[in-house]
């Protein structure tokens, strides 16, 4: 967990020992960023500048920009994710951008973009059209899948304001995103997915139907096929145990653990997958400079042994 600072400093929670520890950040200068782990190896990419892109080992220090090649054009929304082949040790990045079309606020032009580190070479491999839809900052792989959240534009009428479109990264013959729209299993609100053990699991805010930007409650699903299945709700007792939500929250999660927070304290709240149970983390020792600061945070599993 970190926020931004004038140091690339850090806290990093250690889950079996409940301690935390003050871990250097390599490229990290502000809590606004994109950041997608996976193997040991986190990539970083600066919200406001897509040249900026790393990829990083916190534990050996190592650090590795990729530069993006020409072409890329600038877009309205950004979604990073990455993928480490533990056989080969190489990995993947994908990049998803997404901009509205100029003469119709309802399309919205999207395309990903994927980073090969054994042939230090990117492809774009899809370019489409979304209509009543528009990207977002939101992506995963999964068991050889990208999973890309996208948002209602307002037409059409779907009672979704969120939900999911796939690409095989392994055949790469989708040519159509919609053909594999998945929708989000309620009103949803803050949703954010994970990808623990090669499961796809999503965590969001529940919205009220009259009010869907204010949230009732926080649930956690998995996805079966193609459906969703609820597999835990946060309890009342920690949903008010976080104060003031704002409605606004982050979470991010690795082998059986998913971690909830709010971005306006340090606040941390751990869910167990396997045994379905909640519990606070000790309190994080980072500290606010400024008022308007933001707490971030993402999951690691530490290696010593991954080079990027």
């Amino acid at each position: 967990m970190f926020t931004s600072s004038e140091k690339p400093i850090g806290y990093a929670y250690d889950p079996t020992f409940r301690k935390w520890y003050v871990i250097e950040l390599p490229c990290i200068w502000t809590s606004s960023c994109f950041i997608s782990s996976s193997c040991g190896l986190f990539c970083f990419m600066d919200s406001s500048r897509t040249d900026q892109l790393y990829v990083c080992n916190p534990i050996t220090k190592c650090c590795k920009n990729l530069e993006e090649p020409q072409g890329f054009n600038f877009s309205d929304y950004d979604a990073l994710a990455m993928v480490v082949n533990r056989k080969t040790r190489c990995y993947s990045v994908t990049i998803v951008k997404s901009k509205h079309i100029p003469e119709s606020f309802f399309q919205c032009d999207v395309s990903i973009h994927i980073y090969d580190s054994g042939t230090t070479t990117w492809m774009t491999c899809l370019t489409d059209v979304l209509t009543g839809w528009r990207g977002g900052d939101e992506s995963v792989i999964c068991d050889g899948v990208l999973y890309i959240m996208i948002y209602s534009t307002g037409i059409g009428g779907s009672e979704n304001h969120h939900g999911l479109i796939t690409y095989n990264l392994s055949s790469r013959s989708c040519t159509m995103l919609m053909r594999n729209f998945i929708p989000a299993p309620c009103c949803l609100t803050c949703g954010r997915l994970m990808n623990l053990n090669e499961k796809l699991v999503m965590v969001g805010g529940i919205g009220k139907r009259d009010c869907p930007d204010i949230i009732k409650g926080i649930g956690i699903w998995t996805l079966n096929g193609m459906e969703w299945q609820q597999i835990a709700r946060m309890p009342h007792k920690y949903f008010h145990g976080f104060g003031e939500f704002d409605d606004v929250f982050a979470s991010s999660g690795t082998d059986d653990f998913i971690y909830i927070q709010s971005y306006g304290a340090p606040a941390l709240l751990v869910f167990d997958v396997e045994q379905k149970m909640w519990k606070w983390c000790r309190k994080c020792p980072v500290r606010k400079r400024l008022p308007l600061q933001l707490f971030t945070g993402f999951c690691l599993e530490p290696r010593l042994e991954m080079d990027p």
